[in-house]
């Protein structure tokens, strides 16, 4: 299996773990009242399985981005992103109303 692959599985799975942590505590402390409103409901199980499920969704993708940020930092050793400011150069644009020239 590619490496990429294999980083994105890995990443699925430990954003799903942290979601089902997250979810776990939000209904235990109650967050919004989320924990009486599912405590409550006759569609409980639905209700958590989709909280779960977005949440993974979301905690994957931020685990993958993070991963991959921290790939492309290690292979170059300076960091990801910019290195360094850019150089402007002045640009001359003719404006087309004497009003707008001013």
């Amino acid at each position: 299996m590619p490496r990429v692959v294999r980083l994105y599985v890995r990443s699925a799975i430990t954003g799903f773990a942290v979601a089902g942590v997250f979810v776990v505590l939000v209904l235990w402390l109650n967050i919004a009242n989320l924990g009486h409103l599912v405590s409550t409901s006759d569609m409980a199980i639905v209700a958590v399985l989709a909280f779960w499920i977005l949440n993974g969704i979301v905690f994957s993708g931020v685990q993958f981005a993070w991963a991959i940020t921290a790939v492309a930092a290690q292979e170059d050793g300076r960091g990801g992103g910019d290195h360094g400011p850019r150089q402007g150069v002045p640009v001359l644009v003719a404006a087309k109303d004497r009003k707008l020239a001013r």
